[in-house]
């Protein structure tokens, strides 16, 4: 065999054996780290595991009878907003949630305390979190705290027509980030309660009547007087017209073409279109049968010769 064959294979068998020594020894390197940390183990357990144990079946009877007295806490706080009567399904449900996260966080932070944990870092890190957060979120912080505004004076409710931050429509849906609404074109719009909160709010439906406001030209040659009282007796005809505020005409202006009149009659909020349709309706026909002109526009035109 070459000289050269011999020393190549002499070289790998050497090799091998150092690789194989080099495993070995880091093999038992690590066997015995291991066996120290199981020696520390069962030490420890020989003399804290049972007071340790203990205290982990303490902490967790601690826990769960807390989470039995949040629970009847949380009913208790429900029934007293319901039984004041100052708030709505919104502030009731905001209220709960609150009374629930805070019992939370003070059953979690004692359950640690018990267990030996240092709750100093926990708590100053929550604090420093809550800080960021507030600072990254304070759009939502906003609307959240509108949502409260909302909540305990309720300017409306579900059910609801309003016009909130110049938008028209049905309140649909209220929580502590948005106010939804449904327009009488059956669109679904979705407002921020701090938009909502922080501009004028009109509720048509609040004080339950609603007065209707419609303005009818008649031509200057009729009769005022009887141009009104027919009005009025139309108005007796329509359904939905209340007697109670009674209905009124009367003269609105002088304009160009037209003695202009306010007619005025008293509905119930759900029934405004109704009573504005009908009442445009039973005038037109009233005005009709009894020789009152409704005049278009018309404009005189003298000529000089």
């Amino acid at each position: 065999m070459p000289e050269t064959a011999t020393n190549a294979t002499v070289a790998a068998a050497t090799g091998a054996t150092t690789a194989a020594e080099t495993l070995k020894a880091e093999f038992g390197r690590h066997f015995s780290e291991g066996q120290d940390l199981w020696n520390q183990i069962v030490t420890w357990l020989a003399e804290k595991g049972l007071a340790f144990a203990i205290k982990i079946l303490f902490a967790a009877v601690v826990l769960v009878v807390g989470a039995i007295a949040i629970r009847l806490i949380v009913a208790a706080v429900g029934r007293a907003m319901k039984k004041s009567g100052r708030g709505g399904t919104l502030l009731d449900t905001f209220a709960c949630n609150v009374t629930s996260k805070v019992c939370w966080v003070i059953l979690l932070v004692t359950v640690l305390g018990m267990l030996g944990v240092n709750i100093g870092p926990i708590v100053a890190g929550l604090g420093v979190t809550g800080f960021i957060l507030g600072f990254a979120f304070q759009e939502s912080l906003g609307n959240l705290a509108s949502g409260l505004m909302i909540a305990i004076n309720q300017p409306f409710k579900i059910g609801d027509y309003v016009i909130v931050a110049g938008l028209e429509g049905s309140v649909k849906q209220v929580d502590m980030m948005a106010t939804v609404l449904s327009t009488a074109d059956n669109k679904k719009v979705v407002i921020p309660n701090k938009s909502a909160w922080g501009g004028p709010i009109t509720n048509f439906s609040a004080l339950g009547i609603r007065r209707v406001d419609i303005k009818i030209g008649i031509d200057y040659s009729s009769d005022v007087g009887k141009a009104i009282e027919i009005a009025l007796k139309a108005l007796a005809s329509v359904p939905g017209v209340l007697k109670d505020p009674a209905p009124s005409v009367s003269v609105a202006s002088l304009d160009d073409s037209q003695v202009s009149l306010n007619i005025r009659p008293w509905s119930s909020g759900g029934d405004y279109w109704a009573v504005y349709n009908a009442t445009c309706q039973a005038v037109k026909v009233a005005f009709e049968n009894s020789g009152v002109k409704i005049p278009f526009p018309q404009l005189t035109v003298h000529m000089d010769k």
